[in-house]
């Protein structure tokens, strides 16, 4: 190994999910100080450590934004800003990781867990009448539109995420990509592209992204991963070939990732020897908002004791050992 790669940076590259979003530096603030809060909490002797490690967003909510804006959804930037401040606050309240199980989440206000058993129930049926994309599209109208194809707004939102990861990858960093929400399946299609994609494979294929890290990810459901770039490929071709650890959190009563366990949707990958490991870790995320338990907060992921042990471990790993 070279000194050059003994030195390289750490960095963290951010991929958030659907609907309306908080301007980028807002989104990439808070998501650091939860990440940085998770830390202090929960590993006080790595803060240093953490603190060398690059954080970076591929922020595309402006093109959403403007997406669900002309489908006539209305957005209240600094209410939402507001309460995603209260949110953040709430949550470093939280003392010690003990206290975020079941007994302190069963306390939350307004928690339910209908709308995850509604898509447990809903899933299977629509998969196989084909009416996935029209629940998804009365949910996340964003995302439906994503999934739809060869669209000018998905090639949009894959460029923001190819392009801020290939800038990473170009630097020689070591790079956890962490994506929450719908953002997995851009982030997922994006590592396809850069390990078969006639454009980007000569460059790219044998660069690893070391940790790819989803968080309330909706892409165990089987109808969302057919539309995955590369689910009509066969062998390796099907898979990015470019993800050494995929580590995956999903959240109690998370409706969007109801299916919770990747590892087994995605064990071909295994199979193929496309990837090390794939591991599923099922949380009870404690994030408020607007006055109610919301389960697919970003905030109360990136802030959680698992996450937060995800990237401390990472931080730990011997450079050479991946």
């Amino acid at each position: 190994m070279t000194e050059e790669e003994k030195s390289a940076q750490r960095s963290i590259l951010i991929v958030h999910g659907g609907d309306f979003k908080p301007p980028e530096e807002v989104y990439l603030d808070e998501a650091a100080t939860a990440l940085h809060a998770g830390v202090r909490r929960d590993f006080p002797d790595h803060v240093e450590a953490f603190g060398k490690v690059g954080i970076e967003l591929a922020y595309y909510g402006d093109i959403g934004n403007e997406y669900l804006r002309s489908k006539g959804r209305h957005y209240d930037e600094q209410l939402d800003i507001g309460d995603r401040r209260n949110a953040l606050e709430s949550l470093r309240k939280i003392p010690l990781r003990k206290k975020v199980g079941l007994q302190q989440y069963d306390k939350l206000r307004g928690k339910s867990a209908v709308p995850e058993a509604i898509a447990d129930v809903a899933s299977p049926l629509f998969g196989v009448l084909g009416l996935t994309t029209v629940l998804v599209s009365m949910v996340a109208k964003d995302f439906a539109l994503y999934l739809s194809g060869n669209t000018e707004f998905t090639q949009q939102v894959r460029e923001r995420v190819r392009s801020k990861l290939m800038e990473m990858l170009r630097r020689g960093d070591k790079v956890m990509l962490m994506s929450h929400g719908t953002g997995a399946a851009v982030a997922y299609d994006v590592l396809w592209q850069l390990s078969h994609g006639e454009t980007y494979r000569d460059e790219f294929s044998a660069s690893k992204i070391e940790v790819f890290v989803t968080l309330g990810s909706p892409i165990s459901d089987d109808m969302i991963r057919r539309r995955l770039l590369g689910a009509r490929r066969r062998a390796t071709e099907r898979f990015p070939t470019n993800i050494i650890t995929w580590e995956n959190v999903s959240a109690e009563d998370d409706y969007l990732c109801h299916d919770k366990t990747v590892a087994n949707d995605l064990k071909a990958m295994m199979r193929e020897h496309v990837i090390s490991s794939i591991n599923d870790y099922r949380v009870y995320n404690h994030a408020m908002r607007y006055g109610k338990s919301n389960p697919h907060c970003s905030l109360g992921y990136f802030i959680h004791p698992r996450v937060v042990k995800i990237v401390v471990d990472w931080i730990e790993t011997p450079d050479d050992a991946l």
